[in-house]
């Protein structure tokens, strides 16, 4: 996987589609309707990962401390249908968070996670913090993870 950490602004109009093509997939066609671009991106990290021939095959995006939490955000976390199951998310968030921690050393990290993935999370070093809530129509719980 090749891995491309850049701003909003970096991205350019090509990588930006792509990202924007995938999370519609993922996002509005699998899991119901609601408004993704949200506002936030313009204020993110955007960590796409690309196979050998520059298909996105994985994305997360990072948004900065004060633009949603006191903390640093990672949010829209997605792997393409087709290479699930094969651990590319794992290692998308493991290499999420090795950039928070360079980008934001000491500073611990703040998600709204699908309820049913507070495994997952979990596993990476996510506390659950809050009561579940609906968001989009999906149970979502609010986690953080502390810094290392």
């Amino acid at each position: 996987m090749h891995w491309i950490w850049a701003r909003f602004e970096e991205l350019g109009v090509d990588a930006l589609y792509d990202a924007l093509a995938l999370r519609c997939r993922v996002f509005i066609l699998e899991q119901g309707p609601y408004l993704d671009p949200d506002g936030l991106d313009r204020h993110a990290f955007h960590l796409m990962g690309r196979d050998d021939a520059g298909v996105l095959q994985a994305y997360l995006r990072v948004v900065d401390p004060g633009a949603k939490y006191v903390e640093p955000s990672i949010g829209r976390v997605i792997t393409a249908p087709e290479v699930r199951g094969q651990g590319l998310g794992w290692t998308l968030m493991r290499e999420g968070l090795a950039r928070c921690g360079q980008a934001w050393p000491g500073q611990g990290i703040r998600i709204s996670a699908q309820a049913h993935l507070q495994p997952f999370y979990g596993a990476l070093g996510f506390e659950t913090v809050g009561a579940p809530y609906g968001e989009d129509g999906i149970p979502h719980v609010e986690m953080l993870r502390l810094s290392d």
